[in-house]
């Protein structure tokens, strides 16, 4: 029996070939090892969209100079241009690009109750899951922040995600969406930052279906 998830990528990827502009190619500005630019990455290469790549060096603080911050004022990646439009925020972007982008609209529904579960997941991977982001940056880059808070906060986080996955393929639908994207770097890097995914099987479970959606990247050193 065919794969559904293999049937909704493939044509979402089809939708978003036919609709792109061949005229000028959206840019993004990006950083190989962060986890919210990858997002972006991995959303445009699993809808097929043609896109210009723009490095922004954040070690060395580039997305601090001057020409960088007239482009994001909060001096972050990623940014996002396609014609006229310049987005910052790597959230907002993934709306935008599976809106635009997937005209199957598989990654980012239509209707407003499916859009509201998309968007608690969202929500999730800009402020609770940011303790894990956190304790990589500390681990890794060997931060001054609290190490041992974040981790706990972080394994909290994971319990909730590995209880709400019970059942289920993917976060929210029953299907690959924006939500799943938007949680997947941070939480699969988690090991980055000292925590261990072993207590967690159906996050495990879930990363490893991300890993096997047609036209998946995977992350920098991974």
């Amino acid at each position: 029996m065919p794969n559904l998830n293999d049937i909704w990528s493939h044509i979402s990827s089809a939708f978003a070939g036919n609709h792109q502009d061949k005229a000028k190619k959206p840019k993004l500005y990006d950083f190989d090892l962060s986890g919210n630019a990858y997002k972006i990455r991995l959303l445009l290469n699993i809808l097929g969209v043609d896109y210009a790549k723009q490095n922004v060096n954040l070690l060395k603080k580039e997305q601090k100079a001057a020409h960088y911050l007239k482009l994001n004022a909060f001096g972050e990646v990623p940014v996002f241009e396609d014609g006229d439009l310049r987005l910052r925020d790597s959230l907002a972007i993934l709306i935008y690009v599976a809106g635009k982008y997937d005209l199957a609209r598989s990654w980012w529904p239509v209707d407003a109750a499916s859009q509201g579960l998309v968007s608690q997941w969202l929500a999730t991977a800009g402020h609770e899951l940011k303790s894990a982001s956190d304790a990589r940056i500390a681990k890794v880059a060997n931060y001054d922040l609290d190490l041992p808070k974040l981790q706990d906060r972080a394994k909290a986080l994971f319990n909730i995600i590995d209880a709400h996955l019970h059942g289920r393929d993917w976060l929210e639908l029953g299907r690959p969406t924006i939500a799943d994207i938007a949680v997947f770097p941070y939480t699969a890097l988690a090991e980055d930052g000292g925590i261990s995914l072993e207590p967690y099987p159906n996050l495990r479970a879930w990363i490893e279906r991300v890993k096997g959606l047609p036209g998946f990247i995977p992350l920098p050193g991974r």
